[in-house]
């Protein structure tokens, strides 16, 4: 019955002691799974168990490619369209009928044009518009979606892939740094609400070994590394392994973004 002081629904309190999360038969679906850091969190997903759906936008050819790769079986690549919610909604029914719940959900998909910060003029109404779209509604769009296949499961993770540009407002764009923190306060807000069912992380990388920025060479990323505490090259592995550990071992957290950037930051 409701908490007579705040009017919430009570609901019995869990032990601590929670343990790893078994992965093993387990659904779950990564958006942007084609390339990137993305397609590096399949994979570690499938090596802990899971039948993971390879979500795509374009790269059909990719995405399948990448499921036959998967160790384990019962993979599936499925177009997950971030800015096509009817799309997203049909997927959601397609992968209800084929594991009728689902444990993971990893938005990655993500998109950036690079705009020189003073160019204001360069960022236009139209281009604002798409990185918010993409990088903000499109997750939600996502989450949204899966999320009643996420409370079927009763006990499931959301990871957004965020950026640390979300913090530093310094990155590809202004809209996309702005994008990025919406994501970070979405990750709070969904993260307050899902519970205790689902769990909602965040991580905030900084630039990654992809070619997630256009005309971003790995010399420029090498640079930037060079600049951070841990001189280290952020690979795809390494967020996926980020992944891996938040969804699997940091089981009292939500609500939260990590910050795995080798401390540029700092």
């Amino acid at each position: 019955m409701p908490n007579e002081n705040n009017g919430v629904q009570e609901v019995p309190v869990r032990g601590g002691g929670l343990g790893p999360l078994d992965l093993t038969a387990k659904a779950a679906v990564v958006t942007g799974a084609s390339s990137g850091i993305g397609a590096a969190t399949a994979r570690r997903l499938a090596r802990q168990g899971a039948r993971v759906v390879v979500g795509y936008h374009i790269g059909a050819e990719r995405a399948e490619k990448i499921v036959a790769e998967l160790p384990g079986d019962g993979h599936l690549a499925l177009r997950l369209p971030i800015e096509d919610t009817g799309a997203l909604e049909a997927a959601a029914t397609v992968v209800r009928e084929r594991f009728g719940s689902v444990s993971v959900l990893v938005n990655s998909a993500g998109s950036t044009v690079p705009v020189a910060h003073r160019d204001l003029d360069g960022l236009t109404d139209e281009l604002f518009d798409s990185m918010m779209r993409i990088n903000v509604r499109g997750p939600y769009a996502v989450t949204r979606a899966f999320v009643p296949l996420l409370r079927a499961s009763g006990d499931a993770v959301i990871v957004n892939v965020s950026s640390v540009s979300g913090r530093t407002a310094s990155g590809s764009s202004i809209a996309y740094c702005a994008a990025k923190a919406a994501l970070d306060n979405l990750t709070m807000s969904l993260g307050r609400v899902l519970g205790p069912e689902i769990r909602v992380v965040g991580l905030a990388p900084a630039a990654v070994e992809t070619e997630f920025v256009a005309g971003r060479g790995r010399d420029a990323i090498a640079a930037q590394a060079a600049s951070t505490p841990l001189r280290v090259m952020v690979h795809p592995d390494d967020i996926a392994d980020a992944a891996l550990a938040a969804i699997t071992q940091l089981r009292v957290a939500t609500g939260t973004t990590f910050v795995v950037d080798g401390g540029k930051h700092l």
